[in-house]
């Protein structure tokens, strides 16, 4: 009884391994590495007969026994596979194999080499790289597949073998006249002539997609949302490039090309479409963006105009890398393999790389403390302007000589920052030097005419100013202006004080004003047949009253906003 039970047991146990998708090739000699091959082939061309795709990923097993050119750029899957299949067809028509004929103890073989008898087909030991001391098809075997396999093909399957593995000729081969099938510069004459005509039908449907695009334009123009239109616009050059390359890659295979003619043609062809997919996902990103600009210009949240910018730097950046592995990845390459090795600088990259890290946690700061924001202008201890843009490396500040500054936004974290744009009011501070002959009642006019000015004033501060006569220079009687405006940015605090400043100016002329400048005159009473000079004044109090009330906001001479003759340049 358990002998029975431990002949079950052995038995499942042996199944199991023998089933195991993981089981490990043998390659030991040049006996296992054929028997591996001709038996995975074999299963394969079962599943392909019934359908079983459990059968048909034997095909990775017989491609593991093949030695393959790792630093061909295009080791593709489907190419490898290929090369096994044709592989398979060659030997199933030349010989049967005999695995008691080939060597399997390689301490017995001569050489390091085995040649499958009558035929170039050749099974050797590689002397290095990870597959060191395994036996394998010659890479110069798998890349000659193909030319075996035109030699062979019209011969019919010998008895007793495996059938070949149900390989199927690319349709042209099939219908090629006899002349189209000799070589011109390692390519036969037909596939010549399909590699042009693929050409101009590649180029045909990139016309066409263009064209049927360009009719859509027309269907979503009758739409109220500009969005559709603006992706139209972004995606049609790219789009009629993907559908050509598309057409190129599905000729390439259709056209049976191989060697280094298919390797030159695909990666060309993989590189502009990788291009092309990258172009369209750039465009359509700069259209998303600059919808998502409009959307934040409109939105009463201010982090929105710097957040939309740095949102766009960073899709940019992430479709251009993620896009770049994915095309390398396509060609052959082990993208996880390449950027492991990258770590053994990563010390160095660290240490590069400090500075970028520490603008990258100052561009977070900034926008999580909001000490500015763009279009405000701020004075720092390196630079004086209007913000431009936030990064996440600097910010670029507009001087006013129309240089541009970037500052690197670990500096702007950590220092002080005099935001001028976040100013409810603007102070004006002046001093008015009228001359010493104006007598007092005029200077009491001038005062109050001085104050009405300010409160007619729409952009002024009301509930704070001052007009006031502060005291005797040494060329002028001094008068003290001290008041706010309530502007927006400083084109138009400049404007409204040049208003002001015109009110003065034309007040002062009503009331015969006159304004000092640094002078030394010297003064005599009389003069022989002279009369006095000292100036008369024949102006009354109530003239004097008016003419300060008529500079007040319901005054017929008050020109707050000027008399319209000058018009500031920003609003023209």
């Amino acid at each position: 009884m358990r002998l029975f039970l431990f002949l079950i047991l052995f038995s499942i146990s042996q199944f199991a391994l023998a089933d195991s998708p993981l089981r490990p090739i043998k390659t030991d000699s040049p006996r296992d590495t054929m028997k591996t091959f001709m038996d995975a082939m074999n299963k394969y061309r079962e599943g392909v007969d019934t359908g079983n795709p459990k059968l048909m990923m034997n095909i990775d097993r017989a491609v593991r026994t093949l030695e393959l050119n790792e630093t061909v750029l295009l080791t593709k899957a489907e190419k490898d596979k290929n090369s096994a299949i044709l592989l398979k067809e060659v030997i199933d028509r030349v010989i049967v194999i005999d695995f008691q004929l080939i060597p399997s103890n390689p301490s017995e073989m001569t050489s390091s080499r085995w040649r499958l008898k009558d035929t170039e087909i050749v099974i050797h030991r590689i002397q290095e790289g990870p597959r060191k001391g395994e036996f394998l098809f010659s890479a110069e075997t798998v890349a000659r597949a193909n030319e075996f396999y035109e030699i062979v093909k019209y011969l019919p399957y010998l008895e007793g073998s495996g059938s070949g593995a149900l390989y199927r000729s690319s349709l042209f081969e099939d219908y090629i006249p006899l002349w189209a099938s000799q070589k011109t510069l390692s390519l036969y004459r037909w596939q010549w002539i399909g590699a042009l005509i693929a050409i101009f039908l590649g180029l045909f449907i990139k016309r066409l997609t263009q064209i049927i695009l360009e009719f859509s334009k027309k269907l979503t123009n009758k739409t109220k949302n500009d969005l559709d239109d603006g992706l139209i616009v972004a995606i049609e050059k790219p789009t009629g490039l993907i559908a050509a390359t598309a057409i190129w890659y599905l000729s390439l295979k259709a056209l049976n090309f191989d060697g280094i003619p298919y390797e030159v043609l695909s990666v060309v062809i993989q590189a502009v479409f990788s291009i092309s997919v990258i172009w369209f996902f750039l465009n359509v990103t700069a259209v998303l963006t600059e919808k998502m600009r409009e959307v934040a210009r409109s939105s009463e949240f201010p982090l929105d105009d710097q957040l939309v910018p740095m949102m766009h730097k960073a899709l940019r950046l992430f479709i251009v890398v993620f896009g770049t592995l994915v095309a390398i990845q396509n060609l052959g390459v082990n993208v996880m393999s390449l950027l492991a090795g990258l770590g053994l600088g990563g010390l160095a990259f660290a240490l590069a790389a400090k500075d970028t890290a520490a603008n990258f946690f100052g561009s977070i700061m900034i926008l999580w403390d909001h000490p500015f924001k763009v279009g405000d202008w701020i004075k720092t201890s390196d630079a004086e302007g209007t913000v431009e843009e936030i990064g996440f490396r600097s910010t670029r500040i507009r001087t006013f000589y129309s240089s541009q500054v970037s500052i690197p936004n670990s500096k702007l974290a950590n220092v002080n920052i005099d935001n001028m744009g976040r100013r409810q009011f603007r102070r004006i501070y002046t001093t008015l030097g009228v001359t010493y002959d104006t007598p007092p009642e005029k200077i009491e006019a001038f005062l109050e005419g001085l104050k009405n000015i300010i409160k007619a004033n729409t952009h002024t501060r009301k509930d704070y100013f001052h007009v006031v006569f502060s005291g005797y220079g040494a060329s002028s009687l001094d008068i003290m202006l001290y008041f706010f405006l309530e502007v927006s940015d400083w084109s138009n605090e400049l404007v409204e004080r040049q208003n002001i400043y015109l009110e003065i100016l034309r007040l002062s002329k009503e009331l015969g004003i006159s304004f000092a400048f640094p002078t030394q005159t010297l003064h005599m009473e009389t003069f022989p047949e002279k009369s006095s000079l000292t100036a008369k004044h024949d102006q009354s109090i109530d003239f004097l009253k008016t003419t300060a009330s008529d500079f007040s906001s319901v005054g017929n001479k008050a020109k707050p906003e000027g008399l319209g003759i000058f018009t500031a340049p920003f609003r023209e």
